[in-house]
């Protein structure tokens, strides 16, 4: 039906959105930076119309700050935030953990031993040596813990999780550069798999907990990227 067939075509809107969204979260477009119009236009060769149309819908999201007289902004970080975010994830995806685990099924299984097992056959490769390798890691790895919650019955909860995810991305990406030189995520990521299947509920929360915290924490001791936190409000900020 043709009606149909112009909904699957992603409009210039949607196409923008991706890319920016992919810099957004990749880190690309540093934390503070303003997002002039213009620049951007030039940069993702897309008129004002969509541009701006996707702008709002990632201001909407949380990924970008709209301020009254000064435009767009990619949102700054801070210790605080990542803090918060963390606990809050943790609390989340607990809930969802412990629900899809009580309502376990072979279809849920299934689907979270496939997500692992694509996961652990993708390299997870340095910062700017392959651009698609990492791509592909983060996109399975999102997948996996994806998967540990999906069968929570919350389609609430996991888009809740989702945006966590996003904002949580970020931050790795920021400080990956610098970040988790000697710790073992496929061990991590293995031993969370291997106490759902044992179906035990409190193991697998406390290690997907540690697991959150243990990022937290090695991102937190990355005084590179706390140091070029955003100006405090009304100070200039970096451009696009």
């Amino acid at each position: 039906m043709p009606g149909i067939a112009r909904a699957a075509v992603p409009t210039h809107a949607t196409g923008v959105y991706d890319r920016i969204r992919d810099d957004l979260l990749e880190g690309r477009l540093r934390p503070g930076a303003r997002l002039q119009i213009r620049a951007l236009m030039e940069r993702y060769a897309i008129g004002q119309t969509p541009l701006r149309e996707a702008l709002n819908r990632l201001t909407a999201d949380g990924l970008v700050e709209c301020r009254d007289q000064r435009g767009f902004t990619v949102p700054g970080v801070s210790a605080e935030e990542l803090t918060e975010l963390t606990r809050t994830r943790c609390w989340l995806e607990e809930r969802g953990l412990r629900e899809s685990m009580a309502a376990a099924n072979p279809a849920w299984e299934e689907g979270l031993v496939l997500a692992h097992l694509r996961l652990a056959r993708t390299p997870r490769v340095p910062t700017g040596e392959d651009a698609a390798g990492i791509t592909e890691w983060e996109a399975r790895h999102r997948a996996f813990h994806r998967a540990l919650i999906a069968g929570c019955g919350s389609r609430w909860l996991i888009a809740f999780c989702e945006q966590l995810t996003d904002r949580h991305q970020r931050y790795r990406r920021l400080a990956a550069r610098r970040a988790f030189p000697g710790r073992d995520v496929e061990r991590e990521h293995a031993d969370i798999l291997a106490a759902v299947l044992a179906r035990d509920v409190d193991g697998a929360v406390a290690l997907l907990v540690s697991h959150y915290e243990a990022t937290a924490a090695v991102i937190l001791d990355d005084a590179v990227l706390f140091a070029a936190a955003t100006p405090a409000s009304g100070a200039p900020h970096p451009r696009v």
